[in-house]
């Protein structure tokens, strides 16, 4: 059995080092703006036969198993062939289905929807609300059409503005953010300003996307791993420093969380696509200077410093 189907299709967009144009609208858009909202949804009593004619009138490929919006299961077409060769298509969906899904959150960025979509290789994912009511399902097809859009409303804009950019005025520009514990809702607000203020000041895209994605990645580590904190940005003349100071733990040897995978993220939090163990090492990656200074029930405090007069290919 299943958590989802075989039929996906993949999104060739990576989340680290695509241009700063996608990489802000994958940042932006949470899965609610992406979602299909119409969910199609079964009884747990329904027989196999029932949700096979149901997929088969509707073209899908997966359907969620559901009761007052809680999700309860899943039943891929998979498993419906399964139980048409082992002669078991008459019993219900509870007998069958599978239980233990892989969601997704509504007020996730569509960036993590992308890595579920890449890295799980399912057709359709459920999605939930806080509440953890059952309210919509996204598969490749939803991400790709709204991209799609999004980038053509994005170049219609950047031709409107283009000869209104504004040069480098040598001046110091301060920029300050607070980011709260488990807000995913609010996670990328702070490095999709930063990257506005970039653009205005025609600041080369190369130096835009290193910074975005510093920033973005210290954002996020504060948001899943931190009780709070703050991102400033202080946009110099000749650099970029990014300073993220939070109250949280603190971490017990730095050398060894700036390695690529190591993470202290609970089992929850790796159920919702964070905690990979890579915020810290791509800050430091896409960085030409990286300061780590922490102490345990004190806090961290890391700040990234990106020059402009270099494009950091190296970096990238």
């Amino acid at each position: 059995m299943s958590d989802g189907n075989t039929l996906h299709e993949d999104i060739p967009i990576s989340t680290v080092d695509s241009p700063s144009v996608v990489l802000e609208l994958i940042y932006r858009l949470k899965i609610k703006d992406v979602m299909t909202s119409a969910v199609i949804t079964a009884k747990k009593t329904d027989t196999l036969r029932h949700i096979q004619a149901v997929m088969r009138e509707n073209y899908i490929t997966g359907l969620p198993i559901a009761e007052d919006r809680r999700l309860l299961g899943l039943v891929s077409i998979d498993d419906i062939v399964t139980a048409l060769d082992k002669g078991y298509i008459d019993d219900t969906a509870e007998e069958r289905m599978t239980k233990n899904v892989i969601v997704l959150e509504d007020d996730m960025p569509v960036s993590f929807a992308i890595s579920y979509l890449n890295k799980f290789r399912y057709g359709r994912f459920p999605v939930l609300n806080k509440n953890r009511e059952l309210v919509g399902i996204l598969s490749s097809k939803d991400v790709i059409r709204t991209l799609l859009v999004e980038m053509n409303r994005e170049v219609l804009r950047l031709e409107k503005i283009q000869h209104e950019k504004a040069p480098p005025s040598g001046e110091v520009s301060e920029m300050d953010f607070k980011t709260t514990r488990y807000d995913f809702e609010l996670a990328g607000h702070a490095s999709t300003e930063i990257k506005k203020a970039l653009k205005r000041l025609n600041i080369d895209p190369k130096i835009i996307r290193r910074i975005a994605i510093a920033s973005y990645e210290l954002e996020i580590n504060q948001v899943v791993h931190s009780l709070g904190g703050t991102i400033s940005c202080s946009i110099q003349p000749e650099k970029v420093i990014i300073t993220a100071a939070d109250k949280g733990p603190g971490i017990a040897d730095v050398e060894v969380a700036i390695q690529e995978g190591w993470s202290t993220a609970n089992e929850w939090i790796r159920s919702l696509g964070f905690g990979a163990g890579m915020g810290l090492a791509n800050t430091k990656r896409v960085s030409d200077e990286f300061i780590i200074e922490s102490s345990q029930g004190a806090g961290t405090t890391v700040q990234s410093i990106i020059y402009l007069n270099k494009n950091g290919e190296d970096n990238e």
